[in-house]
């Protein structure tokens, strides 16, 4: 069994090629091609784990991981986990990748096909609500998918950022591009053509006015619980629809069921990414022009990820830690 490690991961991914496989997800979920039950989750005094599965054809695997949002105050990532892929005809298991990585990389790269698709090929300037894991992918993924040149990092917390924001300078390698923290979210707002939230908030982490939200790309991912919730209801007075990944979105984040629950949003206002993309033929090519159709407009894309982009995007990475001899090989 092939065990790809932080270090192997970061060496062999390439932020396009990730994007590319997210759309390939949704191709393979418009198609039906696979199986995926809801993914249970077990919560136990503030700590949570997820139990995320998913077959394809011709490959299933499994992520498993654990959420204790108390580990910020430790100065520690909230998520840690393990996916696992096995063989699809003997069960036997074939990789094991870090989950944490997984679940970044792919995040980062489910936000980044939104920033493709929804935001204006004029947006230069990203805001990154929380500091944490997610929030430096996000970022990252921003600076691929869009020509970035101004970074803004908002924490709602007093911890110092300074070797965050160097870090993150470093991971962009374009110096071209300025990193800045801001103190309110006030100043970040107003600052930023995309706003990524990447919180597990239980109350908006936006503020609830409609002409400052007015004209932005708003990609929110941090929300996985009907209690968790980042986006204020102000959303609703300037966008007509919300995307998002699957059905079952609207039960799990609070982002969409409390407002479906309001009468703020109807479920035939719901699009999912996979019909989005296909109706315009976009996914691969297309994208200037349908970047084009979202100039000036505000735009909102809720993630709450799910088990096939996982298998989507760690198939990719362990074909190509095989390709380069990349990870440790473990006996069983």
């Amino acid at each position: 069994m092939l065990f790809l490690n932080q270090e192997d991961i970061a060496k062999l991914v390439d932020l396009d090629e990730m994007m590319d496989r997210i759309e390939e997800a949704y191709r393979i979920y418009g198609e039906g091609k696979f199986y995926m039950p809801h993914r249970p989750t077990v919560e136990h005094r503030n700590k949570t784990l997820l139990y995320m599965p998913c077959f394809l054809e011709n490959s299933f695997g499994t992520k498993i991981l654990t959420s204790f949002p108390e580990n910020a105050k430790l100065g520690l990532p909230s998520l840690n986990g393990l996916m696992l892929i096995n063989d699809y005809e003997t069960g036997a298991p074939l990789a094991m990748l870090d989950g944490q990585s997984v679940t970044a990389y792919r995040t980062g790269a489910v936000g980044g096909v939104g920033m493709r698709h929804l935001s204006s090929l004029n947006c230069h300037s990203v805001g990154i609500v929380g500091a944490g894991t997610q929030g430096f992918y996000q970022a990252l993924y921003a600076c691929a998918a869009r020509k970035i040149r101004k970074v803004f990092v908002f924490n709602h917390s007093a911890r110092d950022l300074t070797s965050y924001l160097q870090r993150l300078r470093e991971a962009i390698g374009n110096p071209e591009v300025e990193v800045t923290q801001c103190f309110t979210i006030e100043e970040l707002v107003a600052n930023s053509d995309i706003i990524c939230t990447t919180t597990p908030a239980e109350a908006p982490v936006l503020p609830n006015d409609a002409e400052a939200l007015r004209g932005k790309c708003i990609i929110a991912v941090g929300s996985f619980k009907p209690t968790m919730r980042e986006i204020p209801d102000a959303i609703w007075q300037l966008v007509d629809k919300v995307y998002t990944e699957l059905p079952f979105a609207c039960e799990e984040s609070g982002d969409l069921s409390q407002p479906l629950e309001a009468g703020l949003l109807k479920l035939e206002d719901v699009v999912y990414m996979n019909a989005h993309l296909a109706a315009r033929e976009c996914i691969r090519e297309g994208v200037e022009e349908a970047a084009s159709e979202v100039a000036n407009e505000t735009t909102y894309f809720k993630s709450v990820g799910m088990g096939l982009f996982d298998i989507c995007i760690a198939n990719k990475m362990l074909e190509v830690a095989k390709r380069r001899k990349i990870g440790q090989e473990i006996k069983m």
